[in-house]
């Protein structure tokens, strides 16, 4: 039987809606009372798939008056800001890609000025943004720009100005792009409402305006925004501004709802498979092997005319048509997948069926991590760091993508025959940009071994690269013992409430051969609390290759009990065997 899922019932029949983020934006710039214009500003709109995972963007910006390049500087900032904000991977969150792209620009323009040597021809201005995603406004500030909100006829000043007031009324920047080497960048999240009007302006603007016209021109229902702004710029103007007048209007018209996702909605639409056998096609792949059936999942080895080689189709099961999260983790594996290039992770290649849900994956010829322990029960370290080298290149692609796996274990490891490691399984994935959209995915407990599970997503906390970092700590140790650290088999029925309930064991105690700083690098590196952590994968592997000298000065500086426990307690006993014979002795020599 063929059923069309949950969430294609819901869209046809009207419950939910389609992606809805309208603006509309107006801006105008004048040099005013100047001979030159040093203000600048952008706004973009993008459509489709980039408005859902980017957000649109406004920005303005002022450069310094006392510079001959402060023109230069602002032009410059606004417009590479825009151009180099939608060229960052989409898995970025919008923080993480806006401080890179100012970084990156602060750093330019503060190298031109430096260049120059001469404070009148520093590259040096002021920058307001405000990126626009899903039902958020995220404000990005340096300066004395400003951003405003207006809503229910209340104008709200939502930025600070970064200034220092000397004598005589006057006041110098102490935050601004170009202006040093370290970029502070206020960043302020804010909900919006349909109907709000973001206003972004320089201080020719709104040191000129009163608020109450701001708000009366903003809500003309005769002028367009461009209009607007421009009335705005002239009422500066007339109430005796001496500067560059620059404002900019974002009126917020329709809002998406905050769990639609485009790429769920387009693919919920599709039909799960039935249930294939050797022989069976669809879309033209011919099964060729059952490779795993079972309640969440179908997995087959499949050929096609086009393809030299094997793939593997990955089906759902018909079990949760009804479930939206799991459909959701199901479809961020295909989008998780393609996005990611990297022969450490594995690939999920497009398609041209359009009726059935499922995904298309490159064959790797190999074994899990889980058969490669079976085979060496009791490997050496050595080998051990080779294969670890391996699945922490894969787990810095995750990284740098701005990704949590969330779920490795040795099962979602496979080691191909030419020794190469690729990490699978990407169903449960959590990707900073898609967790700014909302999404129907909960950033619940992963499903899996709660053996590698961080202890922050029993404690309902949010994953981080450490999470991963937790859970390769996990399967180092149990690469060399056949055992893991934490004994939490019964932890999703009863998850630990603290930290102090996880217990590590100490592995002196099932591999004696090995020294005893191999222990301490694998205790840190699965510690309970994220901040005991190693900071990177490149610590923790180093760690590993060669004894820390902190960690050798805490081992010699432990008791004996601690460094030797055997041989502590033998001396003990020989101690008491020595008491007990002078007792006696003495006791025959009374008598």
């Amino acid at each position: 039987m063929m059923t069309k899922t949950k969430a294609a019932t819901a869209i046809e029949s009207g419950v939910l809606q389609p992606d809805t983020l309208k603006l509309s934006i107006g801006g105008y710039s004048d040099a005013g009372a100047k001979d030159g214009n040093d203000d600048a500003f952008a706004a973009y709109t993008p459509e489709g798939s980039v408005k859902l995972i980017k957000g649109a963007v406004a920005c303005i910006a002022d450069g310094v008056s006392c510079s001959e390049n402060s023109h230069i500087a602002s032009q410059t900032s606004v417009t590479n800001f825009i151009s180099d904000y939608y060229a960052t991977p989409d898995s970025w969150s919008i923080r993480d890609s806006v401080s890179r792209v100012l970084k990156s620009l602060n750093n330019w323009l503060f190298s031109q000025g430096g260049l120059l040597n001469r404070n009148d021809d520093a590259y040096v201005t002021t920058f307001t943004a405000a990126v626009i995603k899903s039902t958020t406004a995220h404000i990005f500030h340096a300066g004395d720009t400003r951003a405003y909100l207006l809503r229910d006829n209340k104008l709200e000043l939502l930025t600070q100005d970064h200034c220092r007031f000397l004598a005589g009324n006057k006041s110098h920047l102490v935050r601004a792009l170009g202006i040093d080497t370290r970029l502070e960048m206020d960043y302020l999240p804010t909900e919006l409402k349909q109907g709000d009007v973001l206003f972004l302006s320089t201080d020719g603007v709104h040191e000129f305006v009163q608020e109450q016209d701001i708000i009366a021109l903003a809500q003309s229902p005769s002028l367009s925004w461009e209009e607007k702004a421009k009335a705005i710029a002239v009422k500066a103007l007339a109430g005796g501004s001496d500067d560059n007048v620059t404002c900019l209007l974002v009126s917020v018209d329709e809002l998406p709802l905050e769990d639609i996702n485009e790429s769920h909605r387009a693919l919920t639409e599709l039909i799960i498979p039935p249930v294939l056998d050797v022989g069976m096609k669809i879309d033209g792949y011919e099964v060729l092997k059952v490779l795993y059936s079972g309640t969440r999942s179908h997995v087959y080895l499949v050929k096609h005319p086009n393809y030299q080689r094997p793939l593997i189709l990955k089906a759902p099961s018909e079990n949760f048509t009804e479930d939206a999260q799991y459909l959701e983790g199901f479809i961020r594996e295909q989008w998780v997948g393609r996005k990611l290039n990297s022969p450490y992770v594995m690939k999920i290649l497009p398609h041209d069926g359009e009726k059935f849900l499922y995904h298309l994956c490159e064959y790797v010829e190999g074994e899990t991590l889980r058969q490669w322990m079976l085979e060496h029960p009791l490997p050496s370290l050595n080998s051990v760091r080779d294969l670890l080298q391996e699945i922490i290149r894969g787990l810095r692609v995750f990284q740098r993508a701005g990704m949590v796996h969330r779920d490795l274990k040795p099962e979602n490891i496979v080691i191909g025959n030419d020794g190469k490691v690729k990490i699978i399984d990407l169903g449960t994935v959590q990707v900073d940009s898609l967790e700014e959209v909302g999404s129907v995915l909960e950033n619940g407990v992963p499903v899996g071994s709660v053996n590698y599970i961080a202890p922050e997503y029993l404690l309902g906390g949010h994953g981080v690269f450490q999470s991963d970092l937790f859970s390769l700590g996990v399967i180092t140790y149990e690469m060399l013992t056949g055992s893991v650290p934490y004994a939490l088999e019964n932890a999703h029925r009863s998850p630990p409430k603290q930290l102090h309930q996880w217990h590590y064991q100490s592995l002196k105690t099932k591999r004696k051969d090995l020294p005893a700083w191999v222990d301490m690098v694998l205790e840190k590196a699965c510690n309970p609390s994220v901040a005991r952590r190693y900071p990177a994968y490149s610590e923790f592997l180093h760690d590993l290759t060669k004894p820390n000298p902190v960690m050798l000065r805490q081992i010699n500086q432990a008791p004996l009990m601690e460094r030797h426990p055997e041989r502590f307690w033998m001396v003990v006993s020989a101690i008491l065997f020595l008491l007990v014979m002078v007792q006696a002795y003495l006791l025959v020599a009374a008598g």
